[in-house]
């Protein structure tokens, strides 16, 4: 029996990746950052009720995700969103809660991601994410995502916090190794490999960000707290996913008709 037929095919569960996508998924990496921070130390939860708190809320909505034979922009970004939490949490657990050094998580998740793509890879012999249309490629590509939130948070706090680069030169720094990636694709430079970076990228991106606006000035941010910085970017996502989902259903209405 062929390999394809032997799995249940489903429609592309990923979104194409536009200007949107990117602005979403900087967006919500910072509510990632923030809203770890707000939870664990504004409301009190500490890093490991908050971890499991999100962990357990994840689980549901990815079963949701699983579930679904289709790209859904509210189940798909909402997932999106509490994975960059739970990716902050596991690398704020390493460090703050076990002591961990951020030489030495960012050198462990980029050993495990670098480990996710070949066993994905050699299962599936592509890492395309136009390509995730079975619950197995599926599977690997959320425990990708996974690995690039937690090696960002871990990576992003590495060089504005241990190295010394600070929220703003952060934000500039990985800001401009991004559109480095992009004038690298533009030139003809794989398109997976560079998606995969970017996608790492916008996490310590996001990040710094978020640190930027929400923490004091004592600390080299802009003091907008991290409960303000969380909420207006949470509502930019959600007006931004709410326009995606009117566009998708109005694509999905125009196929009925022309059909």
């Amino acid at each position: 029996m062929d390999k394809q037929n032997t799995l249940q095919v489903l429609l592309n569960k990923v979104p194409e990746v536009t200007l949107s996508f990117w602005i979403i998924k900087v967006l919500s990496t910072t509510v990632g950052e923030t809203a770890a921070d707000y939870f664990a130390v504004h409301v009190g939860l500490g890093t490991i009720r908050t971890a499991t708190l999100m962990m357990a809320i994840l689980t549901i909505v990815f079963a949701g995700q699983l579930i679904s034979r289709r790209y859904v922009p509210v189940l798909y970004w909402t997932t999106v969103v509490l994975v960059s939490i739970v990716g902050t949490q596991i690398t704020d657990l390493l460090t703050d809660n076990l002591g961990v050094s951020l030489y030495a998580s960012t050198a462990t998740f980029l050993i495990l991601l670098a480990a996710a793509f070949s066993i994905w890879y050699r299962s599936e012999r592509t890492l395309s994410i136009h390509t995730i249309n079975t619950r197995r490629r599926e599977t690997f590509y959320w425990g990708a995502i996974l690995l690039t939130f937690a090696l960002g948070t871990a990576a992003g706090d590495l060089c504005t916090e241990a190295l010394g680069l600070g929220f703003r030169l952060g934000v500039i720094v990985f800001a401009a190794l991004i559109i480095a990636i992009y004038a690298v694709y533009v030139i003809g430079l794989n398109p997976v490999l560079c998606f995969w970076v970017a996608y790492i990228l916008t996490r310590p991106l996001g990040a710094s960000l978020g640190d930027l606006l929400s923490q004091s000035t004592e600390y080299g941010g802009l003091g907008f707290g991290a409960s303000a910085t969380s909420l207006v970017f949470f509502s930019i996502i959600v007006a931004a996913v709410a326009w995606l989902s009117l566009a998708d259903r109005d694509t999905a209405s125009t196929r009925q008709i022309s059909r």
